[in-house]
């Protein structure tokens, strides 16, 4: 099964991205989620199927909340530096 999306970038939160199954539609996405998001800019349209890999997101999963939700919330990833505090074990 193949599915367009639209993916929109946040203008409040670097590296979070909205995909939407229908372009400028964002009837279906939360006020509050749209209110922390901010301003959406559409990065690219894309058209996803089982095997075409995400880079930060299972596709499977992508595709099944658009079917359920209408939307898909890409959160930024959790970044863990490794920081060496120079304890001696």
């Amino acid at each position: 099964m193949k599915q367009n999306c639209w993916i929109y970038r946040s203008s409040k939160k670097d590296e979070m991205y909205l995909y939407l199954t229908r372009e400028d539609d964002f009837e279906a996405v939360p006020e509050l989620l749209m209110r922390r998001f901010g301003t959406p800019t559409l990065v690219m349209e894309l058209e996803l199927h089982e095997q075409r890999p995400l880079a930060r997101a299972d596709v499977a999963r992508v595709m099944a909340q658009l079917a359920e939700e209408g939307y898909y919330l890409q959160m930024p990833p959790q970044l863990k530096p490794d920081i060496y505090h120079g304890n001696e074990a």
